[in-house]
């Protein structure tokens, strides 16, 4: 018997579409590490964080759906790629149903859209995110 595997999204460097291939950013860990915190820890009564590790590159947090309330789990990567660029990749996964309505893939978008706005990051700022390998987080 196989496990049902739950509704999501994830960002990866070949998506197919562009909005969620996760980013690239000529700017330090450290700043970016802060604004992606501080965008969860401020999200408003819908976001929970769970537990930060700069160490190990992970956020993790909890985030409810606006219209049925469903709680679903975020994951937030940040690390350093081949090149040394900082690198972001996101997955948000349903906890319940069979299909999400594409509220995970507009989470991730709104997400980094807004961590984009955090960091004032120009485009110069914001790297192909298919160049340069990323890092290996564990699932």
């Amino acid at each position: 018997m196989t496990a049902r595997r739950r509704p999501g999204e994830r960002t990866r460097p070949n998506h197919p579409n562009p909005e969620l291939r996760g980013r690239r950013y000529a700017i330090p860990f450290d700043r970016v590490w802060a604004a992606a915190l501080k965008l969860i820890e401020d999200g408003g009564r819908r976001w929970m964080l769970l537990e930060a590790n700069d160490q190990a590159g992970f956020i993790r947090a909890e985030a409810q759906t606006l219209l049925f309330r469903f709680t679903d789990d975020v994951l937030v990567q940040i690390g350093l790629d081949v090149d040394a660029q900082t690198r972001v990749d996101v997955t948000s996964r349903s906890r319940k149903g069979k299909t999400d309505l594409g509220t995970n893939g507009r989470r991730i978008r709104k997400f980094l859209r807004a961590l984009d706005r955090a960091l004032d990051a120009r485009p110069e700022l914001v790297l192909p995110p298919e160049d340069g390998l990323p890092v290996t987080f564990p699932e």
